[in-house]
């Protein structure tokens, strides 16, 4: 994960906080070929960082390339076009990314960036668009952008949609990055991924359970993930999020996860954070707000 600066001209510097599915059940597949899914999101307080400031003349430009992800590609500078287009804004940006989470990591790097964008935009373009509306727009760039767009932690169901806040725990968590990018498509097109799991109440959830019906699945496909959940294995109970390549544990404090941290070999990179009830995005927001 290479660091980039965000540059003096930054107007306004956000976060783009990482997540993680503490479960991820699939009921189903629809008509449509989306599965319908029950899952949990908690955000962790480590995550990518954006800059943006003002252009006048409307254009879009990212500072940052990505390696192999075409400019117009980037899901930074589709959201930005998109609220551009809703809104019918005639102002631009210049925006940077100082790009910290893995790709294809399962831990909400793009989606992430895209909500930062959308509700770091709606801000300095001075839009006023209500939470409902930049959520609205997010679903339309992936299944995962509404929960940071909202900045809850929340029980999930649909494609990932429908969500209804929750309160848990906020443990740390040793959040381990086998180097491997795991193809989501790949994952849900496999004919072995379990489809029908039954529905579970949020309550009974809440209560302890769940699994991710993408592990056995993701495991089998990529040997360094399923070598990566062995080891960590042994240390704390451990499990995949999303459709992976990360994997992680959760422990009560900071130093019992660094000491498994450090156990670690070299050749499986790793960030220890705390979970989150509140994205530290929506609290920078707050925080901002109130000056």
């Amino acid at each position: 994960m290479s660091s980039t600066a965000i540059p003096a001209a930054a107007e306004l510097i956000l976060p783009a906080p990482a997540k993680l599915n503490l479960m991820l059940h699939i009921l189903g597949r629809r008509a449509d070929g989306y599965h319908e899914l029950q899952t949990l999101f908690q955000f962790l307080d480590a995550g990518d960082e954006l800059g943006f400031a003002l252009r006048r003349d409307g254009e879009i430009h990212l500072h940052t390339a990505i390696e192999g992800v075409p400019h117009d590609s980037n899901l930074i500078v589709r959201a930005a076009r998109l609220l551009q287009q809703h809104s019918q804004c005639p102002l631009g940006a210049d925006i940077w990314l100082d790009k910290r989470l893995p790709m294809g990591g399962g831990i909400g790097g793009g989606s992430s960036d895209a909500a930062t964008t959308l509700l770091g935009l709606n801000r300095l373009w001075q839009l006023n668009c209500s939470e409902d509306l930049l959520a609205s727009l997010g679903l339309s760039l992936g299944a995962d952008v509404p929960v940071f767009v909202r900045g809850r932690a929340a029980f999930a169901e649909g494609v990932g949609e429908k969500l209804q806040p929750v309160t848990l725990p906020e443990p740390w968590f040793l959040v381990a990055i086998p180097q491997v990018l795991v193809s989501t498509a790949e994952i849900f097109s496999d004919p072995e991924l379990t489809r029908d799991t039954p529905p579970i109440k949020v309550r009974n959830l809440l209560e302890g359970g769940g699994r991710n019906d993408c592990q056995p699945v993701v495991m089998k496909r990529y040997p360094e993930v399923r070598n990566a959940l062995i080891l960590l294995n042994k240390f704390v109970p451990t499990r995949l999020t999303g459709t992976g390549a990360c994997v992680f544990g959760s422990f009560p404090n900071e130093d019992d996860a660094d000491k498994v941290a450090r156990q670690l070999p070299a050749t499986l990179p790793s960030f220890i954070a705390q979970g989150s009830n509140i994205s530290m995005l929506h609290r920078k927001l707050e925080i901002l707000d109130r000056k």
